[in-house]
């Protein structure tokens, strides 16, 4: 079933918030500002466990939130210079991150408040909400759908988008996982079908180059690991990483299990690349659900997405969409 009340107000328009909930008993809370997954609970038990990063108020979310839950375009990650060129033109956008414009700009489609359609027998909310010619410098008036459906242990998103002129897009989830029960995510077990990862520079911008992980690197994770190095020191991770090509897409791009083995997350996805993060610049001035404290390491995202600056480097997958050829992707998340 659905659940629908009101949760707040953005810019004269109304936040409402849409909970699924599962005949296995999870129950997911959505917010059409930004098509954010609020909070995620999961039985673990007897108890019910929550297993992402958010807010319990929502004027927290467009004052604090580094994108908590929502979707993120209308390009995910960094686009060099915030600027690119398309057929014969040059577009400036609006720089929001060293001289980068960083998931869509400041008022990208995550910070907007998107339209519904609620299917309560299949436990599914759409999303949907049109951005016109010249949002955030951005060509061509794009009309997005975004669809949540829960099944069991299984949240899946479905995104669409057509356009009315060639245009950049690539949309991507940006939810923070903790699958523990302490404050950090160091100690979970990752692994991902990945053999090579995008290389950046010092500035997190990519050079370009598409390099081997190799076997017992820091950038491996073939074989599950943990997010310390051989002293028991955190490592920091900003990256993404080049799925393999070939692989089947009915299984997991990503696994991660808890520290207590309570819950493992699966990821499918139909992307190339997943930009793995865990919240290494993260530090929240207010308090987030149940009233916990977010700080550094204190969540990790699993963005399936296409690589990042595809714009700037031409052998990397297309983000180009036109009107005769839309833009879909979808992704699975699986906790349980």
């Amino acid at each position: 079933m659905v659940a629908v009340k009101a949760f707040g107000s953005f810019e004269g328009k109304r936040v409402d918030q849409f909970t699924l909930t599962s005949a296995s008993g999870v129950e997911v809370d959505l917010i059409n500002w930004g098509v954010t997954v609020r909070d995620w609970r999961v039985p673990v038990r007897g108890a019910m466990r929550s297993v992402v990063l958010g807010f319990e108020q929502f004027d927290d979310y467009p004052k604090h939130s580094p994108h908590f839950g929502s979707l993120a375009g209308r390009v995910a990650n960094r686009i060099t210079g915030a600027k690119f060129e398309l057929g014969g033109r040059s577009y400036t956008l609006p720089a929001n991150e060293n001289g980068c414009t960083l998931h869509g700009g400041p008022e990208g489609i995550g910070r907007l408040v998107w339209e519904t359609d609620i299917n309560s027998t299949g436990r599914a909310v759409r999303f949907s909400l049109t951005s016109p010619d010249g949002a955030m410098g951005f060509p061509g008036t794009l009309a997005l759908t975004a669809t949540y459906t829960l099944s069991g242990n299984r949240l899946k998103l479905e995104l669409g988008a057509t356009t009315d002129r060639p245009t950049p897009v690539s949309l991507v989830q940006h939810q923070y996982f903790n699958l523990g029960t302490t404050s950090d995510v160091l100690d979970h077990r990752y692994r991902f079908a990945a053999a090579a990862f995008t290389e950046v520079d010092e500035e997190l911008i990519p050079t370009g180059n598409i390099i081997e992980a190799k076997p017992g690197s820091e950038q491996d994770f073939r074989t599950a690991k943990t997010l310390r190095d051989a002293r028991g020191g955190p490592i920091d991770y900003d990256g993404n990483w080049a799925l393999d090509t070939g692989r089947d897409l009915s299984e997991p791009a990503a696994v991660v299990t808890a520290p207590d083995g309570a819950l493992t997350l699966k990821l499918r996805t139909d992307r190339p690349g997943l930009q793995f993060y865990n919240a290494v610049m993260t530090d929240v001035k207010v308090p987030g659900l149940g009233g916990k404290r977010y700080g550094k390491h204190s969540g990790f995202c699993l963005e399936d997405q296409a690589f990042p600056d595809a714009l700037h480097h031409p052998h990397f997958p297309n983000i180009i969409i036109t009107p005769d050829r839309p833009y879909s992707h979808w992704c699975e998340f699986e906790i349980g």
